[in-house]
């Protein structure tokens, strides 16, 4: 058996955890924290390959191993791995009170509704991009993706950050700042959680599903859901496929450009994701913001004209839909082809846009397909008649990265 014990916060580690077993396996201030069996072998925890090796020595021979862990193991920890290892059958699990649910109680917050992301050991950005769709996330931290680091990335958007450090110690601290003053300070290794809310939005209300909520039960809403200006906006029918290709989701970065109403923005956002919608006219702007505020759903709107806006508008995204265009379509299309991670959705309504379309995409290394899309919808007419309308005709191209995107790829 694997016993596995978790010093939750503010719990420390009963003094006799370990006794009885064989070999004891944690960190130094762990083992530091317990009376260590006389005899019995001790792994400090670094490499983790190496202290399971060890530990399945151990199990070989039928003599007991303890684990000692930090906060709840079960909860990003050590029971995963050891799982998988050595099957959960042989695990004695005793979790403590978690970091994160000890920094939302300092906070005076319930967090059954909250999202909860690792970037300890992991890309910072899909945990950025959760913490701009979301109005409530937890942070773990780790080296390199602190709270100076996830700062920097969210800039000022209205988010307030909780910064938990040495959470259950003599050293704890528990402040309130702003992204931008969390970026110019050095926080020191102490940091157990950072906390961005959106708090207007804190309290959400009473549900019966823990975790973030739940996706729309429906997409490619009718025109009728967004406010938009003679017609000019994508149709429903266009707006299913189109979303089919991004395939929006929690922790991607969404590109919107040429936004217009915002219904492909708003739509991205329903499903998970971090929106940025693009769009050049003053009127437009309003919209998206209007739009994406009846949705409740959280959209960065940037006002300006593509191409040359999008060097501004920081991290890469995963996918970009491109709908409006022009004159500048080839240019527009080819900047956002050569920085999306994933894919680049295109809708043209002109038969003569479309090869320099399709070119662009696949100067920037793209994999292109597309299709026509005509549909014609059900309408009423005198005398309990019914007449087919038929929309106006659409192209749709997307490019997909090859085997999704390397690092290094954006200029």
């Amino acid at each position: 058996m694997i016993t596995v014990v978790g010093a939750g916060t503010g719990s420390p580690l009963p003094e006799d955890v370990a006794d009885g077993a064989e070999l004891v396996v944690g960190g130094r201030r762990h083992l530091d924290a317990v009376r260590l069996p006389a005899g019995a072998g001790t792994v400090v925890l670094g490499a983790l390959a190496p202290a399971l090796d060890t530990v399945a020595e151990y199990v070989a021979k039928g003599r007991p191993v303890t684990v000692l862990a930090s906060g709840d193991p079960g909860f990003f920890g050590i029971v995963r791995v050891l799982a998988e290892r050595f099957g959960r059958e042989r695990l004695d699990v005793r979790p403590g009170v978690s970091s994160v649910a000890a920094a939302f109680a300092r906070a005076g917050l319930p967090w059954d509704d909250a999202v909860v992301a690792s970037a300890h050991g992991r890309d910072l950005r899909r945990a950025v991009n959760l913490c701009r769709a979301h109005p409530k996330v937890a942070v773990l931290t780790g080296p390199g993706a602190g709270p100076a680091e996830l700062g920097d990335a969210l800039g000022s958007d209205g988010r307030v950050f909780v910064v938990a450090s040495a959470l259950g110690s003599a050293e704890e601290r528990v402040e309130r700042v702003t992204p931008a003053e969390a970026a110019v300070r050095d926080w020191g290794a102490a940091v157990s959680v950072v906390l961005c809310l959106d708090e207007a939005r804190a309290l959400g209300p009473v549900r019966a599903v823990a975790g973030p909520r739940p996706g729309p039960a429906g997409w490619a809403l009718d025109e009728a859901e967004f406010a938009h200006r003679d017609s000019m906006i994508t149709k429903f029918e266009v707006r299913a496929l189109a979303l089919a290709r991004l395939g929006p989701r929690p922790g991607d970065l969404v590109w919107d450009v040429g936004a217009g109403s915002g219904s492909v923005a708003v739509e991205c956002a329903r499903l998970g994701a971090a929106v940025t919608a693009v769009e050049k006219t003053p009127d437009g702007v309003g919209r998206v913001r209007a739009n994406a505020a009846a949705h409740g759903v959280d959209v960065r709107v940037v006002h300006g004209a593509a191409p040359a806006v999008l060097s501004g508008l920081g991290d890469d995204p995963d996918a970009v839909f491109v709908g409006g265009g022009g004159r500048e379509l080839p240019a527009i299309v080819a900047a956002c082809a050569r920085r999306a991670r994933r894919v680049v959705v295109v809708a043209v309504a002109a038969l003569d846009r479309v090869p320099a379309a399709r070119e662009a995409l696949l100067g920037a290394g793209l994999v292109c397909d597309g299709v026509l899309l005509q549909s014609s919808r059900l309408a009423p007419l005198p005398g309990d008649v019914t007449r087919l309308a038929a929309a106006n005709p659409v192209f749709l191209l997307w490019g997909v990265r090859p085997h999704g995107r390397t690092e290094g790829v954006s200029p």
